[in-house]
């Protein structure tokens, strides 16, 4: 089956569905999601989106606290770009319904701006404490309120079509023509062709074993680009957050940072404040200094977690300010106005991905990436909190520029020439193999490239990957497309080329620290950057 369109969204988070909204109006819009529309790391963002609207503020303070943390490797020209471009994405979701929060909600009078970790004023623009949920929504009712815009759920993008998938377009440059897709609904292949095609599937937490993304976040869009030979960078750069609920029935739920912008504070199960033994900022350090002195407390004493202790604030305000994680809590036995909070580090942001530039361009005619997918250079080694949404809409309002103004130059490709390729069908009683594997890779991604490395675990990892990827090509090479197969392929490539990416960087820098290489080697960073070969 064969459909076409002159703009294809892979994902249905804020980076694609913003672009979605911007092209629109110059020609027909297809966002495949890969399965319900409200599955997206968006919609679980609590905290906010960071952005210069006071006048006790300034864009110089933004761009010097997201360089300070993203550790000597983000591009200043980026940076700068996407910071001063703020205050207009905030209007754009004005313009598309969302309602932050207010000072004073009786009067209506200005925003209400918190603070979180890394940032030297308060600038978190935010819609209590689920913010993404609110984004998400608002965004997407517009989308789908628009003509030229077809949202599919069910949709898993398992591949790139390049040209070199046609012969009549083989000699040309290389270019990126759609995507194989699979239709979970009706169980069979979809080929999607058009002139420009989005990368916006989302970062990779499910690579790992504890991760506060939804269960879809398996690199899929990294993975399909490093496939079809695009550069992938920085994928060492995996940001842990410090605080996940730890308890056996909440293993990815997310205890947001604007707890500690409003005064929470880390401390041991005696209640002692241990965070300023490792950084000046204590509580409101940098994500990857506080996930490491978590990381050390609990290695110190042998306790499973540590706790973030709010109970000081009065119940009223905690109960207003926070009130999913509030009543999420309860739900667990624990009343966070009376008791400190259980948490724990878990896999939560990718400040690598897929190489791009200003525009969104990969290296890929026809191919932009935005979003979590992508190594846009605006987070460095550890990305400043709520500059993600952020960043989803300044690189969004940037592909959607460079589509608008290049779409002639993209010619909507002739499908009819596609190869088929009959595969066997799956063997649903071999998928049980599936699991196993999938359960392998994300513990061994755990134990030896977690928050702490070093070059024996690396090495490791790397053994136990390499065997892991020939098995997976050599067992499943010949199924038809199946969901499991597809992400097992990909959480098994995004995997390998991160271990990759770890060994290669012989500096501890940001999110990246290693034991072998403790310091970092000199201010100013170099990305690593591979150039996958037959993917």
């Amino acid at each position: 089956m064969v459909q076409t369109c002159d703009f294809l969204v892979i994902g249905s988070g804020l980076a694609g569905l913003a672009y979605a909204l911007k092209v629109a109006d110059h020609g027909k819009v297809v966002v495949l999601s890969k399965t319900q529309v409200g599955n997206t790391n968006t919609a679980w963002a609590q905290g906010g989106i960071a952005a210069v609207m006071s006048a006790e503020d300034s864009f110089e303070e933004h761009i010097n606290d997201t360089l300070v943390a993203g550790a000597g490797l983000c591009r200043p020209d980026v940076v700068r770009a996407v910071v001063e471009s703020a205050p207009e994405r905030i209007k754009d979701l004005f313009a598309w319904g969302v309602r932050f929060d207010l000072e004073d909600r009786r009067t209506g009078a200005k925003i209400d701006l918190t603070r979180e970790g890394g940032h030297s004023k308060r600038r978190i623009l935010h819609v209590q404490d689920h913010t993404g949920q609110d984004i998400h929504k608002a965004v997407l009712e517009r989308a789908r309120n628009h003509p030229n815009i077809e949202i599919r759920e069910d949709q898993f993008a398992a591949d790139l079509i390049l040209n070199r998938d046609l012969q009549s377009y083989a000699m040309d440059p290389p270019r990126c023509l759609g995507a194989y897709v699979f239709d979970r609904a009706k169980g069979e292949p979809v080929e999607y062709f058009a002139r420009l095609t989005l990368l916006a599937t989302g970062g990779a937490g499910k690579v790992y074993l504890y991760t506060s993304n939804w269960s879809g976040a398996t690199g899929d869009g990294i993975a399909m680009a490093a496939r079809a030979g695009a550069r992938v960078a920085n994928l060492e750069f995996m940001q842990f957050h410090p605080t996940c609920l730890y308890h056996p029935s909440a293993r990815n739920f997310l205890i947001t940072e604007a707890l500690r912008g409003e005064g929470a504070q880390l401390v041991t199960a005696d209640g002692e404040a241990f965070t300023k033994k490792h950084h000046p900022m204590g509580s409101l350090a940098p994500r990857d200094i506080v996930a490491r002195s978590i990381d050390a407390e609990m290695k110190k004493s042998g306790a499973p977690c540590v706790y973030l202790d709010i109970t000081h604030k009065p119940a009223a305000f905690l109960r207003e300010r926070f009130p999913v994680i509030h009543r999420r809590c309860l739900e667990f036995g624990i009343d966070m106005t009376k008791e400190p909070i259980p948490v724990v580090p878990a896999a939560h942001y990718l400040c690598g991905g897929v190489l791009t530039d200003l525009a969104g361009r990969t290296d890929i005619a026809g191919l932009l990436a935005a979003g979590e997918t992508a190594c846009t250079g605006l987070h460095g080694a550890n990305r400043l909190a709520s500059n993600s949404l952020l960043e989803c809409l300044a690189f969004s309002q940037n592909a959607a520029q460079f589509t608008i103004a290049n779409k002639d130059r993209f010619p909507l490709p002739d499908p009819r020439e596609l190869p088929r390729r009959p595969r066997e069908a799956a063997n649903e009683d071999e998928m049980i193999v599936i699991s196993h594997m999938w359960e392998e890779i994300r513990r061994l991604m755990w134990n030896y490239v977690g928050i702490v490395r070093s070059n024996r675990r690396l090495l490791r990892a790397k053994t136990r990957l390499d065997n892991i990827l020939v098995e997976i090509k050599d067992y499943y090479g010949g199924y038809g497309m199946h969901p499991d197969i597809i992400e097992l392929r990909n959480i098994a490539l995004v995997a390998s080329l991160t271990v990759e990416c770890a060994l290669r960087r012989k500096e501890s820098r940001g999110i990246h620290y290693t034991i072998d290489h403790p310091e970092k080697d000199g201010a100013i960073g170099q990305d690593t950057v591979l150039i996958p070969a037959n993917a």
